[in-house]
């Protein structure tokens, strides 16, 4: 007798709160034959405040591709799996992802269990725009590839999101107000949902100003919101002079940090324009023409 597929639940758990896990998600915790944690230690705690019993298998970010096949055999099977990380949404700057592609490809049955996301979370309580954003979860650790990265997102109109260990929130911090400027709009969202939760909005200078002089700025677990760059009316109808006054914006930000000929370069690559033009536009702003 061939027994029906089981289902895969992507099941969201708390990022502080023990009370942020849904009833549905307790249900599917209870119900299912295996759970596939991030850290079977971690999600341990969280079974047991819940009397909850379900065996567990580790899948993190070093064994998830090894892993994997043998899950979705289970899968076939007819056996339900829940995925969970050690906190929030799987797969959100999580380990998941491949395991979902897995599931997929191999045509199971895959459920969302949402709920808690930092994310989402800071977002809605930053004070800058949601409408669009643009996430990009954990900058390069090293103080080079990092700043590249914040340069390529110079011209980003949208809310960026980003995640960062306290320990390198002011290096970050330092490198935004360089690359974007000290008045763009920031928030820092410090342990959402925990005890000691705390938001912090401001300039990029204010913010910075303000972790020097707080002792509690850089501690746990963080999310950085910076606003997008603003857009003219020229930017958001398009055409000529909106993709002008782009470039320029790019230009005189990167030439507060850069040669000339690199920062056309890099503005060329950011805003999609030709490389001449962006050096002979750069050369005039230079010059103050």
């Amino acid at each position: 007798m061939i027994k029906s597929a089981g289902r895969l639940y992507v099941v969201a758990t708390p990022i502080g709160n023990l009370g942020d896990l849904s009833e549905r998600a307790r249900e599917i915790l209870r119900s299912v034959s295996l759970i596939a944690a991030e850290d079977t230690r971690h999600t341990g705690v969280l079974l047991k405040h819940f009397g909850i019993q379900t065996p567990q298998v580790s899948l993190h970010e070093h064994n998830e591709q090894q892993r994997s096949g043998g899950i979705i055999e289970r899968l076939q099977q007819g056996a339900s799996v829940a995925l969970v990380s050690d906190a929030g949404t799987p797969g959100i700057n999580d380990p998941g992802f491949e395991l979902v592609r897995a599931a997929a490809a191999a045509g199971c049955e895959i459920l969302a269990v949402p709920g808690p996301c930092a994310a989402i979370a800071a977002l809605s309580i930053g004070g800058l725009p949601t409408d669009r954003f643009c996430f990009e979860g954990f900058l390069p650790a090293r103080g080079a590839a990092r700043r590249k990265r914040l340069q390529s997102l110079a011209a980003e109109a949208r809310t960026l999101v980003l995640y960062e260990a306290p320990h390198r929130v002011r290096e970050t911090l330092e490198d935004c107000t360089a690359v974007f400027g000290g008045e763009r709009n920031a928030t820092v969202a410090r342990e959402i949902t925990k005890l000691h939760e705390t938001t912090y909005r401001g300039s990029l200078r204010e913010l910075l100003e303000r972790e020097g002089s707080d002792a509690d700025f850089g501690r746990g677990e963080i999310v950085l919101l910076i606003a997008g760059l603003p857009q003219t009316p020229a930017d958001e109808e398009g055409g000529a002079d909106g993709h002008r006054g782009a470039l320029d914006r790019v230009l005189k930000i990167l030439l507060t940090e850069l040669p000339l000929r690199q920062a056309a370069q890099l503005a060329a690559q950011i805003v999609d324009a030709r490389g001449n033009e962006a050096y002979k536009r750069a050369l005039q702003l230079k010059s103050g023409a």
